[in-house]
C-alpha cells in the first residue's frame, strides 16, 4: 500500500497496483485556460473545468506546468490554477 494525499489534504492507503504511473495533476479553479505557450499572452489551448485531472508532462518554470488532457490535447496551465504540481 501507497500513502497518497488528495486535493483536500486527506490522507488514505491505496493499494500500488491500482495507482498510474503517470502523473495527474487537478484543476482547482471554475474554469482553468491551457494555453499553447507558457506565457498569459499565449494562444487558448483549450479550457477545462475544475476537478477534471490532466496528465502533468512538465514544470515549465514561471509558474507554468505542461499538461495533456484525456482527448490528447497539450498545453500549459497556471500551476496556481492545478493541484498536484509540487
Amino acid at each position: 500500500c501507497v500513502k497518497v494525499r488528495d486535493h483536500a489534504g486527506s490522507l488514505a492507503w491505496v493499494e500500488k497496483r491500482v495507482l498510474s504511473s503517470k502523473r495527474y495533476v487537478m484543476v482547482t479553479v471554475a474554469q482553468a485556460t491551457v494555453r499553447q505557450a507558457p506565457e498569459q499572452s499565449a494562444a487558448v489551448a483549450f479550457q477545462v473545468a475544475q476537478n477534471v485531472a490532466l496528465e502533468w508532462l512538465a514544470a515549465s518554470g514561471g509558474g507554468w506546468t505542461r499538461v495533456r488532457h484525456q482527448d490528447g490535447s497539450t498545453g500549459f496551465v497556471r500551476a496556481t490554477e492545478i493541484w498536484g504540481d509540487e
